[in-house]
């Protein structure tokens, strides 16, 4: 994915939280929404940006989605800031 699409996934912070909260381990979209002030749609659509961006999966098991985040992607941004504020060590 783009580095674009991805800081603009980074942007919001209700995302930023749902990617502290999936640091932990895999969670459903519901115990999710458990932790937000919003409506399950609203998650739903933050989830989708995220995975949109390719910092989450999700894994479906039975009627449930499981939502892990996806850690190469966050990688390859922090060198690119790295790089960009000259911390490449080249």
């Amino acid at each position: 994915m783009g580095l674009q699409q991805t800081l603009r996934a980074l942007a919001d912070p209700i995302r930023r939280e749902i990617l502290n909260l999936l640091k932990k381990g895999r969670m459903s979209a519901g115990e999710i929404t458990e932790h937000f002030d919003v409506t399950a749609a609203s998650i739903s659509r933050h989830l989708s940006v995220l995975k949109e961006a390719d910092l989450i999966r999700d894994t479906r098991e039975g009627k449930y989605i499981f939502y892990e985040i996806n850690t190469s992607v966050l990688e390859e941004t922090m060198l690119w800031i790295a790089d960009l504020k000259g911390e490449s060590g080249e």
